[in-house]
């Protein structure tokens, strides 16, 4: 008798049941009716969707750079969809919505539990396409919610580009006046040298020497440019950062072995590139074929600063890590272009040498006439990069495009709340109550 104390007769339980049936009928019938009172007292919740597009950056041919990539350990890139993702999810996308909507002063969220509990943004995988779906109890405010969150996003984005721009813009204007004014210096020593020494047009020899020294000019006038640029590109990347440096870990990239070792065969493939084209045309295979493996070999830098920078910061947010990005590029940038000049005005001098036996003023004329050419070269691309770049902040808007804007959610189907599934869990509730009184009644009566 007391090892069948723990055991249920299960015929004298639904005996039991069967004698207690009002009450039994009560219970499911009272937590049914429940369930169905709650579903309608509950606020209906609409859904709304916005699909938007991130633009995919043209994609670069660089033959063998992703198996040299491999085999010297860069690791991956961040991809900016996600980057986006959470970009709508900051303050100042959600903030003036939270504002807009009736919150009372004391319960308004902040915005990482507006966004957890009224938003829905995700990346279809393997795609570059971003749901954002809102929830509120009216289908206006929740397509207006929806909508919002993507324009507020475009807007902070342009913003933000514009910012940027417009500082790389100011920067790349005082060097191009700076470039201008040295051409004008340069060309008045050439003319004033002209004029005191009656030299106008050097002899044949001295010409074909100058022509064999125009690949040294072109080279470096190229590097003096990428300087240039790399400097203001550098310059806005700090001014951009100001103080949110400190919250940055503080790393060098310089320090990279990897990064080094891709400078120096950038280094070399200029000094190549010179030397062929002191021999060849620009559309000869093995010029061309010589470019080729130099932009490889950028790519390839590029790469690599970006993953070590991902790989060796602590950055508060994906705005902060681009902007970290794109400084550590900047920096790089500069120090291969002036190592670039420092390694091509060495083979230039040496190139000098052998042309030493030239009359003292044939080569002072030569020299004066290579500067000329190379600070003219390196005014005319900057005002060239700095069109291009005007045109670029105009381009810089459209990262994200709207496939499909916000819907208005049918008023007659809510998502919420699901009157169906509430009923059922109360009458699944009540059954299990119907239950437990039944225990107690066989226990009782046992």
């Amino acid at each position: 008798m007391e090892r069948n104390e723990d055991s249920i007769d299960l015929g004298r339980l639904f005996r039991i049941m069967s004698d207690h049936k009002p009450v039994i009928f009560g219970i499911v019938g009272i937590c049914t009716l429940m369930a169905l009172v709650i579903s309608f007292i509950l606020p209906k919740q609409y859904e709304s969707t916005t699909l938007v597009q991130t633009r995919t950056a043209a994609k670069v041919d660089v033959s063998g750079a992703a198996a040299a990539m491999a085999l010297l350990g860069g690791g991956n890139v961040s991809s900016p969809t996600l980057n986006y993702i959470e970009l709508m999810k900051s303050r100042t996308v959600l903030e003036p919505i939270i504002d807009s909507l009736d919150f009372e002063e004391d319960k308004k969220p902040d915005e990482k539990k507006f966004a957890k509990k009224y938003l829905e943004i995700k990346n279809t995988k393997g795609t570059n396409l971003i749901e954002v779906t809102s929830v509120w109890e009216t289908p206006e405010d929740a397509q207006r919610i929806s909508q919002a969150v993507v324009d507020n996003f475009l807007l902070m984005q342009t913003n933000m580009n514009q910012q940027t721009q417009s500082l790389l813009m100011m920067f790349l204007d005082d060097r191009a006046g700076q470039a201008k004014r040295d051409v004008e210096e340069a060309e008045a020593k050439l003319a004033e040298f002209s004029r005191e020494h009656k030299l106008y047009s050097p002899d044949d020899q001295a010409r074909a020497a100058i022509e064999q020294m125009a690949a040294f000019d072109k080279a470096i006038g190229e590097v003096e440019v990428a300087a240039r640029s790399a400097q203001a590109s550098l310059d806005a990347a700090n001014e951009r950062l100001g103080e949110q440096q400190s919250a940055s870990k503080a790393y060098n990239i310089s320090d990279n072995e990897t990064v080094q070792k891709i400078r120096d065969q950038i280094v070399a493939k200029r000094i190549q590139i010179v030397g062929l084209e002191q021999n060849y045309t620009e559309l000869h295979p093995s010029v061309q074929q010589a470019r080729k493996e130099l932009e490889q070999l950028q790519h390839l830098l590029h790469s690599e600063v970006v993953a070590t920078v991902e790989s060796n910061t602590v950055t508060l947010n994906p705005t902060q890590s681009q902007m970290l990005s794109n400084r550590a590029l900047a920096s790089v940038n500069l120090a291969v272009a002036k190592a670039s000049a420092v390694a091509l005005k060495e083979q230039q001098a040496k190139k000098e040498e052998e042309l030493g036996t030239f009359p003292d003023d044939v080569m002072e004329y030569m020299r004066l006439k290579r500067d000329s050419t190379i600070k003219n070269e390196v005014y005319l691309n900057l005002v060239k990069q700095y069109e291009q770049n005007k045109i670029q902040a105009a381009m810089e808007s459209m990262d994200i495009q709207i496939v499909d804007m916000a819907n208005l959610p049918d008023i007659d189907k809510p998502v919420a709340p699901r009157k169906k599934l509430i009923v059922a869990i109360g009458f699944v509730v009540g059954i299990l109550i119907a239950m437990g009184y039944s225990l107690r009644v066989y226990r009782r009566e046992a």
